[in-house]
């Protein structure tokens, strides 16, 4: 029936009955909050380009997260900022490493938060690519070999998740053979399985001291111009080889491949609200021109009910203050 029978305004005459009729929501139990260890003590620096966002050594971390678990936060994930890189990335996969020692001091104080760790090598080489090198041209599969070995420690250290976000071939089999080989086959793999060559990644750069100091990532990360068929693929790859929970990254622009990965596939699906993503509602924000409180929780929002069952954002301390407050 047509109008004036059908009239939809009456289903959002009220609050209450909006509220009743929702179907969407973002919960605390939805959200990972990114952090960056770097080494050294009682550092706390400000990632310039992404506004509340820091960089911490790992006594001050520990102190940080008393405040992301009171504010009901309950999944993190950690990036390492080591002191030295070289050619081969060894800090990613040194056991005393910036990464390994702060693992086992936040599961030493926090036992109950999920905690996430990242595995590539670009914030560990001098080169700020994630693969090694050979000829100017990133190797595949040598690099395979470093990927399970960072991951490996990681999970030694306490890591509840290891998430490869290097996006060579085969990294996934390599690492899942690599943790049930050492005992740890309950240690989950949440691969960047759907992760483009973004432009959106410039301030993760600024945070994690990542920038490739020659070329760009075009050859191993995705071409946003690729079909649709192609994210299918490398999501099928990835969880064929053991991963447990996909990633899609970035997420606003992308939202059609959260959809379509999570419809495809039996698997959890997670979004990565990207650096760029979040420096560009923060700037709008400052300057007054976005509420930047509607605007975060209509994007969540977005990204729920796109897929997403999980989602990785810099918003989430500022989300948790605001669902408190309802």
């Amino acid at each position: 029936m047509g109008f004036p029978i059908t009239r939809m305004r009456r289903l959002r005459k009220s609050p209450v009955l909006r509220d009743a009729l929702s179907e969407v929501a973002v919960s605390l139990n939805d959200l990972i909050y990114p952090m960056f260890a770097i080494e050294g003590k009682n550092i706390r620096n400000p990632v310039l380009s992404m506004p509340g966002v820091y960089q911490y050594s790992p006594d001050i971390l520990l102190t940080e997260l008393e405040n992301v678990v009171k504010k009901g936060i309950k999944s993190i994930i950690l990036f390492g900022i080591p002191e030295a890189k070289d050619a081969v990335g060894s800090s990613a996969y040194a056991e005393d490493g910036i990464i390994q020692q702060t693992i086992f001091k936040i599961k030493k104080a926090f036992p109950e938060i999920l905690l996430i760790t990242d595995v590539c090598l670009c914030e560990y080489t001098d080169h700020g690519h994630c693969g090694l090198i050979k000829d100017n041209k990133i190797v595949n599969d040598t690099t395979l070999e470093l990927l399970a070995k960072t991951a490996l420690t990681h999970a030694q250290a306490g890591a509840d998740i290891v998430a490869p976000s290097d996006m060579m071939d085969g990294r996934v089999a390599a690492i899942r053979k690599g943790l049930d080989g050492a005992g740890y086959e309950d240690t989950l793999i949440m691969a960047y399985s759907v992760k483009y060559a973004s432009a959106f990644y410039g301030p993760f750069r600024d945070a994690a001291g990542s920038t490739p100091q020659f070329g760009d990532r075009g050859t191993y990360q995705m071409d946003p111009r690729s079909s649709v068929k192609q994210a299918i693929q490398e999501a099928a790859l990835d969880i064929e080889e053991g991963a447990d929970i996909v990633i899609v990254k970035p997420a606003f622009a992308y939202m059609d491949i959260i959809k379509t990965i999570s419809d495809t596939f039996n698997c959890p699906v997670a979004s990565y609200n990207v650096s760029g993503e979040y420096a560009m509602v923060k700037a709008a924000a400052e300057k007054g021109w976005i509420d930047e409180k509607k605007v975060v929780l209509e994007s969540m929002t977005g990204l729920k009910r796109s897929g997403s069952n999980l989602i990785i954002t810099y918003h989430a301390l500022d989300i948790a203050a605001w669902l408190q407050e309802v």
